[in-house]
C-alpha cells in the first residue's frame, strides 16, 4: 500500500486496520514524524513505545523481529519505532516480513522513520507491494500547503483561525508541522478552547504564547548561515542563547530550508533564471514574498553537489545533537559557523 501527504489523511484508517509495517520516507522528516504519530494515535492500543535507531537495527537486523515479537514488560501491547537513514533498516524488515510469512509468532506494529530515503528506495520496493505494509512518501511542503494544514490543526483544536494567523505560525515554525502543532496546542490551552466550546483567536493571542513572526523566530539565523552572512552570525547565535531556542528545533528549520532549496533548485535546472523562478512561485504561494531575496541569495550559494552535501552535513548533525543532547547547544553553534563560512566562500 503506497500513499503520500496529499492522500495519507484518507489512507490511514484503513492502514491501521491492516498493515503491521509502515515506512514513512521522503524529504519533509517532520511531515513523516507526524504522520507516524499519527498511526500511533489511531491504534487501539499502542502500549509501551519501543524506540530503535537506525544503526543499531542495521548492526543487528534480527532484533527488529525479535523486540516486535516480544510483549512489554509488564505484558501488555507496545510498537517499535525506529528512525533510520536511508535503507539502515531494509534487511531487518526483510527479516521481519519472511518470518512473519512463515507464521513465527504475531508481531506488533513496527514503523520506520527513514530520513533521505525515498519510494524507490529498497526499503519501500519490499514494502509497497504488500496489503500488510504502507509506505508513505512525504515531500518538502510548501507554505500554503503547511497553512492549510494549520487551519486544520485549529479547527481540530477548537481554536478559529483566519489564513493571515495560520500563514504566520506555518512561516514561524519553519514549515515544520509539529512545532506548528504545538503552538496550535499552546494556543487552544491559552484561549481555553475544544472542539466542544471553540474559541476565535487573534494576534494579541499568538503574542502572548510567543508564536511570533520570524524576526523573533529562527529563520533570521537560518538565513544569515545559508547566505553566508558571517558578519551577522555572532549576534545570531547570542540571541540563540538568549532565547533558548531549541537546538534541534532549530536545526529542524535549516533542514526544512534545505529540502526547499533541493525541491527550488531541481525546477531551476543549471541555467534557470533564479529572479523568474522566484516570482513564478510566490505568484503561486509556494514561497512567501519576503523570503524571494534570501532564497535568491542562497540559491546561488547552494546547488548541485553542494547543496547535496549540505543536506547530508544537516542529517548529521541532527544525529550528533541527539545523542548529545547536554552539548547541543554548543555543537550547532560550531557547526553553523563552519557551514556559514562555506557559504561566504561562494560569494
Amino acid at each position: 500500500m503506497k500513499a503520500t501527504q496529499r492522500d495519507f489523511a484518507a489512507a490511514a484508517p484503513k492502514a491501521v486496520r491492516q498493515c503491521g509495517v509502515f515506512f514513512f520516507c521522503g524529504q519533509d522528516e517532520a511531515g513523516a514524524s507526524a504522520a507516524a504519530d499519527k498511526i500511533v494515535a489511531m491504534l487501539d492500543d499502542p502500549g509501551e513505545r519501543v524506540e530503535l535507531p537506525g544503526g543499531e537495527v542495521r548492526r543487528d537486523p534480527v532484533r527488529l523481529g525479535d523486540e516486535a515479537r516480544s510483549t512489554s514488560l509488564f505484558g501488555g501491547q507496545r510498537h517499535i519505532l525506529v528512525r533510520a537513514n536511508g535503507d539502515e533498516a531494509h534487511e531487518a524488515l526483510k527479516i521481519l516480513l519472511e518470518t512473519k510469512d512463515a507464521g513465527e509468532g504475531a508481531a506488533c506494529p513496527v514503523l520506520v522513520v527513514a530520513t533521505s530515503a525515498t519510494d524507490k528506495s529498497r526499503s519501500a520496493k519490499l514494502l509497497e507491494g504488500r496489503d500488510d505494509c504502507l509506505v508513505a512518501m512525504f515531500y518538502p511542503p510548501d507554505l500554503a500547503s503547511v497553512t492549510a494544514s494549520v487551519r486544520q490543526m485549529a479547527d481540530a483544536a477548537g481554536v478559529r483561525l483566519g489564513g493571515d494567523l495560520a500563514e504566520r505560525i506555518a512561516r514561524a515554525s519553519g514549515l515544520d508541522v509539529r512545532l506548528a502543532q504545538s503552538e496550535v496546542t499552546k494556543l487552544a490551552t491559552y484561549l481555553d478552547a475544544s472542539p466542544q466550546a471553540p474559541r476565535s483567536a487573534d494576534a494579541e493571542a499568538l503574542d502572548a504564547i510567543g508564536a511570533r513572526t520570524e524576526e523573533d523566530g529562527f529563520m533570521p539565523l537560518v538565513n544569515a548561515v545559508l547566505s553566508g552572512e558571517t558578519g551577522r552570525l555572532s549576534g545570531e547565535l547570542k540571541r540563540m542563547r538568549d532565547l533558548s531556542l531549541n537546538p534541534v528545533g532549530l536545526l529542524l528549520a535549516f533542514e526544512r530550508r534545505a529540502a526547499q532549496l533541493a525541491q527550488l533548485a531541481a525546477k531551476l535546472g543549471p541555467r534557470g533564471d533564479v529572479a523568474a523562478l522566484l516570482e513564478h512561485e510566490t505568484r503561486a504561494r509556494r514561497i512567501f514574498f519576503r523570503d524571494k531575496r534570501d532564497l535568491a541569495t542562497q540559491l546561488r550559494r547552494w546547488h548541485g553537489r553542494r547543496l547535496e552535501r549540505l543536506v547530508q552535513r544537516l542529517i548529521a548533525l541532527h544525529r550528533t545533537l541527539l545523542s548529545n543532547n547536554q552539548a547541543a547547544e554548543l555543537l550547532l553553534a560550531q557547526e553553523l559557523a563552519e557551514i556559514a563560512r562555506a557559504a561566504a566562500d561562494k560569494r
